[in-house]
Formats: C-alpha cells, structure tokens, sequence
C-alpha cells in the first residue's frame, strides 16, 4: 500500500468527531509535501484507489476579480485531486508525472468546489504509458464548473 493511502488510512478514521480531525491532518500533511497545494487549502474528502475527493472552500484567498473561485485554483484543486488518487493507484512497480491538463470551465464557482479525480483500474496495468485522469469540479448545488482530463506519464520504475 502507498504512503499516501496508509497515511489516508490512518488519520481519516481517527475517533474524533467522525474522523474530520484526521481528514484534516491529513489535508495538510498532504498540502506540505506540495507546499504548492496549500494556497487552496484542500479538504480531503475521500482517498481509494482509482478514485480522490476533496474539497476548496471557496474564500477570499482564492477568489478572482468576480469573488468566485479562480480558475487556477479550480485547476489546482484537481490536480491534488488527482494526484491522490495516482499516489493511492499506482502499482509500486510504476512511476508518474502528469503531462497535460485539458479542462472546460463550465459555470461560475460560486460556493466551495468538491474536485474529483477518477480513473479505471485496466488504467494502471495497460503498457500504454499514456493514461488520462477523468476530473471535474462541482459547487455545492451540483452544478459542474470544471471538468476535464489530466494526462499523466506512467512508465516502470528504474530499478
């Protein structure tokens, strides 16, 4: 099992308050190993194999000039997202870095973001290096406001 899922494991069901104490010690252990993350401050909402949740709260340090989360941070939401979910996935055998981002801006984010990564499980085991993330962005009234794919390339571990 990944650092990341073990960690995952081991805070998220801490007893505290249904876990959300270790949910949140996790999102910031997270947000330190990418300091880049942090701006964000994501919420991790759920961590498994083929599949990452959390959420941006939507607040002034990530607002744009309309006071709606900014599109950057939108993406920046997902690629923690996704990255979760590659460091949860990945066969211990394999490697990743992400090498592209196609994503549609489809409505204003109005209210905190829950960004979403998913992938399926043949994914990680095809020799196609090639393997598309599934991501999107959805407000709290369910309205999708970012949606797109991260490409990453997984290729085997040098020995």
């Amino acid at each position: 099992m990944s650092q990341v899922l073990t960690l995952w494991h081991k805070t998220s069901t801490l007893p505290l308050i249904g876990g959300a104490v270790g949910k949140r010690v996790f999102s910031f252990a997270f947000a330190q190993k990418a300091p880049y993350f942090a701006s964000i401050r994501p919420r991790f909402v759920d961590i498994r194999p083929n599949y990452a949740e959390l959420v941006i709260p939507k607040r002034r340090g990530v607002h744009n000039h309309l006071k709606t989360v900014h599109a950057i941070a939108l993406c920046n939401g997902l690629e923690a997202a996704m990255g979760a979910l590659a460091e949860a996935t990945i066969p211990g055998d394999k490697r990743w870095i992400p090498k592209g981002m196609d994503v549609s801006y489809t409505a204003k984010a109005t209210s905190d973001i829950t960004c979403s990564a998913e992938t399926d499980p043949g994914q990680w085991t095809s020799d196609d290096p090639d393997l598309p993330v599934r991501v999107r962005g959805v407000r709290d009234d369910g309205t999708v406001v970012i949606e797109g794919v991260i490409r990453l390339w997984v290729t085997p571990r040098n020995p």
